[in-house]
């Protein structure tokens, strides 16, 4: 899986290339007007996945893309990215996503498990537009040091302008995960069981979670824009059959928060 992540990166990025020998003015595929979107979230949200607990939390937020005439949309589901493609209805570039460590420290919970290294998600995602009030993005991830695992996320949004400066979205949201990932955060062996009292378990990949959110967000200025949001998740499969979801967590998850970013525009010849 890991030679076919790096190999489709490689492949968006061959392709991107040529562009410059295609275009009529003779420019390279980066030519042109771009955005780079950098903010804050803080959000109250489980102390881990599957955690009945909850705690105050806050994470970065980071967006570049090329600027075109379609209205685009983007949601605090959206990990930071830089779209190699972009003929206005369709983006399609690379992605990552910094994973936090995962460990006693953070809950009672997970005492005598095994804990989760500091790390980094990468990989490749993908957007469209059906019309112009409706967005689909799937984004299909590689863990580094964190987990061996594969992750995939699809979410769709439909959003309406309330007024000038405000809009309403939301929509359905849905995530998978390999075998490799299920066995980094839900795996409890004999040792495991023994050191932390949960039942022994060995999870398979699968669907992860399903699950809604909204979001109303301000567009304060030109460049300032920011936005309340809720979301809902039902753990599911292999994950919400886990013994650290049914012996000490719970498969209802809630996200509330608020969350800012500030755009910059420039131009590359």
């Amino acid at each position: 899986m890991r030679n076919r992540i790096i190999s489709a990166l490689l492949s968006g990025l061959a392709f991107a290339a040529p562009m410059s020998a295609l275009a009529d003015d003779g420019s390279y595929w980066w030519s042109g007007d771009w955005y780079l979107k950098v903010g804050a979230t803080g959000f109250v949200a489980p102390r881990y996945d599957g955690s009945k607990d909850y705690l105050f939390q806050a994470a970065p937020l980071v967006s570049l893309g090329k600027a075109g005439q379609t209205v685009r949309f983007s949601s605090r589901n959206d990990n930071p990215s830089f779209a190699v493609l972009d003929s206005g209805p369709f983006r399609a570039g690379i992605v990552g996503k910094l994973i936090m460590p995962r460990n006693a420290d953070d809950s009672d919970d997970l005492k005598g498990l095994k804990p989760v290294k500091l790390g980094v998600e990468a990989g490749v995602f993908a957007e469209a537009y059906p019309t112009d009030w409706f967005r689909v993005r799937g984004e299909i991830r590689r863990g580094i040091r964190s987990h061996d695992g594969v992750v995939a996320d699809l979410a769709a949004d439909g959003f309406v302008d309330l007024a000038p400066t405000v809009r309403l979205s939301a929509g359905p949201r849905l995530s998978f995960s390999s075998n490799d990932y299920m066995d980094a955060y839900y795996k409890v062996n004999t040792q495991q069981s023994n050191r932390s009292g949960l039942s022994k378990y060995n999870p398979s990949g699968g669907i992860q979670s399903a699950g809604i959110g909204a979001a109303i967000t301000w567009q304060a200025t030109d460049k300032i824009e920011a936005s309340a949001f809720t979301e809902y998740k039902r753990l599911l499969g292999d994950v919400a059959d886990s013994s650290l979801v049914r012996e000490r967590g719970s498969k209802n998850q809630f996200v509330i928060g608020l969350s800012s970013t500030y755009r910059f525009d420039f131009n590359l010849p």
